[in-house]
């Protein structure tokens, strides 16, 4: 009778932890098919960890909201025919995406430029590396109040960003349309501020302020310096007046750890998002306020 008991209560145990396996790789598969941030984060990413069904490699992303999550969402479904999906974690809003992917957090990375990767990786001692570059968010010199250069008054007010990268890459903006004449250290140094002007060719000035305050306060300027996916996330409408071509060092690029670069589903990510079709919908989406690289 005992054998007997123990058998049934064996029988059961297992019965039970097989359902609970089926249960457990149910809601991982309904995760991984829904793919949403959300999702991931209700479940603290365990489908993420798990991988999908059907052989469906989950690749965990740090990605900006705007053009980046715009452009993995279209190529989503091509992903898939690869086999991959993209989970979003978050988006890179708290300036810990590079941190994050370093320990493995996340897959990879999809926010930022090279010359900013460098600097991160120098400073932090972290081996992350660029797999490729996808677009383009050109720098842009605005106007609410004139829709050309040849407009533009004397004494103008320009209004740039006060980072390192961004003002350098106004100001060199500034430098390539005539307005100012940069001394040749920074644009060798792909590093310059106010201080750096060398000569004002047009009688403008130039104004440093917090990138993010540029928008709001852009009626006090008459001209402003801002990055495209800033002017895209805001809404508003304006006027380019000029902006950086497409063979910018800037192309925002997927970034992941140098032992991950070769990684067969990174090389799926990055070979969809620079096919023919998703470059081409960057150049149609945005109208040229993103430049596909290709």
């Amino acid at each position: 009778m005992k054998k007997t008991f123990v058998a049934g209560l064996g029988i059961a145990l297992a019965v039970l932890a097989l359902s609970s396996c089926s249960k457990k790789n149910k809601k991982t598969a309904d995760c991984c098919k829904d793919g949403s941030a959300d999702c991931c984060k209700e479940e603290k990413a365990d489908c993420c960890k798990e991988g999908g069904e059907d052989g469906v490699v989950v690749l965990k992303g740090i990605i900006d909201l705007v053009p980046h999550q715009e452009i993995i969402d279209y190529a989503a479904p091509a992903l898939l025919k690869e086999g991959i999906k993209v989970v979003t974690l978050q988006d890179a809003s708290d300036n810990l995406g590079n941190e994050k992917t370093f320990a493995g957090e996340a897959d990879f990375n999809y926010f930022q430029h090279k010359p900013y990767l460098d600097s991160v990786n120098l400073q932090n001692g972290w081996d992350l590396v660029s797999v490729a570059a996808i677009h383009v968010e050109p720098i842009s010199l605005y106007s609410d109040k004139y829709t050309s250069l040849a407009e533009v008054p004397e004494k103008a007010v320009i209004a740039v960003p006060d980072d390192g990268t961004n003002e350098y890459r106004g100001l060199k903006l500034l430098n390539d349309k005539g307005f100012i004449r940069l001394s040749e250290n920074s644009l060798s140094a792909l590093d310059a501020n106010i201080g750096d002007i060398t000569e004002y060719l047009k009688p403008v000035k130039i104004v440093e302020i917090n990138a993010f305050q540029i928008i709001p306060t852009r009626a006090d300027y008459d001209l402003f310096v801002n990055n495209t996916n800033k002017i895209l996330e805001s809404g508003i409408k304006t006027n380019i007046l000029a902006q950086e071509a497409a063979d910018s060092p800037y192309g925002n690029i997927i970034v992941t750890k140098a032992s991950r670069a070769n990684d067969p589903a990174i090389q799926k990510l990055v070979k969809v998002l620079l096919s023919d079709d998703v470059q081409n919908w960057i150049r149609n989406k945005y109208n040229g306020a993103v430049i596909p690289v290709k």
